[in-house]
């Protein structure tokens, strides 16, 4: 589908507008053996917790407001509305991925920074869900049930999509590309409208929409909750006490993303750039290592899915215990939400940063034509925001921190779940070893990826 829609019009290759601006060689080793430490400490203090007490702690809640008026019809036509004019720009405005505003919007905005965003206030992408209000228009919004063959399908056609969005964000030459990427959209918005209608908004939404997935699962961190119309504060990842087990398709749909994002930032790597042949200092182009780096988005995500399950079953035999599998892993993968937010922090961070300053400066001028709509079309774009040792001290730490907090939070997380299906706290924290020892062993990649240096 967004393969498809890329290759409608070729030209000129671009770069990617998220990509690291900077190096961060520092001294990383006492961060490396710290973070895993912090992680393996994290998982000792379990064995101290009484039974039970995480699965209190997180049915806290403080109610801040009560019954709130449901806008989300009304926000949705918002939302159709801007981005069909971001589309329009796509076609008729700048060249230049830094001017127009749809690259920025879309990888910048929507893909970084409403991701951070949902995983702090909740599902946004809800209020901003541009099928919505066609959907009530057109008759097929509200609960219903979804059809045997979707039902059996999962959450397959939402992992499909995303390979495809990743296939076109980290492989494809020129996803920048105005042109190109509003091709991209516009089929992907009728793709999805199509499937409202076919089989109804909710049940498309809830499996077959990727974003829609991915949002809801970080929503879940988030330390605010929208239930009944009332807005109460909770613990970050309380909301997983409730949560049901996913099913076999929907805990490959959420490693399949972590194993993205990771390969997003070993792409770059002297690492895997030699790995694969390629000179760093003398990169040829993304067009040169298309076949290598598909092959790496498919071998990364496969072998994290393959540690995950294969600790899981690990874990479930030294329970003595055992829980079936599918269940055992479809409970547990929720413990990897945070580790997911915080690489998709870590890893888009400076991006945000610097594009997010061009984003406010183009969404002020979207076709080019001398606007100012919003006062911001003349921002001085500050990337010294970013660079120099103060700055990148300072963002190292941000991103260290979150990293090695969002293993420490999955480990808790991860005995909460494992507490709640095995009914035995003993027993829980034996099964968690090596889920445990897989999180050490991702945390110190993950600080080695931000901290190594890259070609690309």
């Amino acid at each position: 589908m967004i393969i498809g829609a890329a290759t409608l019009a070729p030209g000129e290759a671009l770069a990617h507008a998220s990509d690291r601006g900077f190096v961060l060689l520092l001294p990383t080793g006492h961060y490396l053996v710290g973070g895993a430490l912090a992680v393996a400490a994290s998982f000792a203090v379990l064995w101290l917790v009484p039974a039970g007490a995480l699965g209190r702690l997180g049915a806290r809640r403080l109610t801040l407001f009560g019954r709130m008026p449901d806008l989300r019809t009304a926000t949705s036509w918002g939302s159709l509305g801007l981005l069909a004019i971001l589309v329009a720009a796509g076609w008729l405005g700048s060249r230049d991925p830094l001017s127009n505003p749809l690259p920025l919007v879309v990888w910048t905005l929507f893909w970084i920074g409403l991701t951070m965003a949902s995983g702090v206030f909740g599902n946004l992408l809800d209020w901003f869900d541009p099928w919505r209000g066609p959907a009530r228009l057109l008759g097929r919004l509200g609960e219903r049930s979804a059809p045997a063959w979707l039902e059996r399908l999962g959450y397959l056609p939402a992992i499909a999509q995303f390979a495809a969005f990743a296939w076109f964000e980290l492989v494809y030459p020129a996803p920048d590309d105005p042109g190109r990427l509003a091709w991209a959209v516009s089929i992907y918005w009728l793709v999805s409208l199509a499937g409202v209608l076919a089989v109804g908004h909710d049940p498309w939404i809830r499996r077959c929409e990727p974003f829609s997935v991915f949002f809801r699962i970080v929503s879940k961190l988030a330390v605010f909750e929208r239930r009944d119309g009332r807005l109460a504060l909770c613990l970050p990842g309380a909301k997983l006490a409730g949560a049901e087990p996913l099913p076999l398709s929907g805990a490959l749909f959420l490693l399949l993303v972590l194993g993205s994002v990771s390969f997003d930032g070993l792409m770059r790597t002297f690492a895997w750039l030699g790995a694969i042949g390629i000179n760093p200092l003398e990169f040829p182009g993304r067009s040169a290592v298309m076949v290598e780096n598909t092959a790496g988005l498919v071998l990364v995500p496969a072998a994290f899915c393959a540690a995950f399950f294969v600790a899981v079953w690990a874990g479930e035999k030294l329970s003595r215990e055992p829980v079936p599998l599918s269940r055992a892993a479809g409970t547990l993968v929720w413990s990897i939400a945070p580790i997911a937010l915080a690489y998709h922090f870590a890893h888009y961070l400076i991006a945000l940063l610097v594009n997010g300053q061009y984003a406010l400066a183009a969404l002020s001028d979207p076709f080019s034509r001398g606007w100012n709509l919003f006062g911001t079309a003349d921002n001085y774009i500050s990337a010294g925001l970013v660079m120099g040792p103060g700055a990148a001290w300072v963002l190292w730490n941000c991103q260290a921190a979150a990293i090695v907090g969002a293993h420490v939070l999955a480990v808790v997380l991860a005995h909460m779940l494992s507490e709640k299906l095995h009914g035995d706290s003993k027993v829980a924290v034996r099964s968690q070893i090596p889920l445990t020892i897989l999180m050490i062993v991702y945390t110190v990649f993950g600080l080695w990826l931000l901290a190594t240096p890259t070609g690309a």
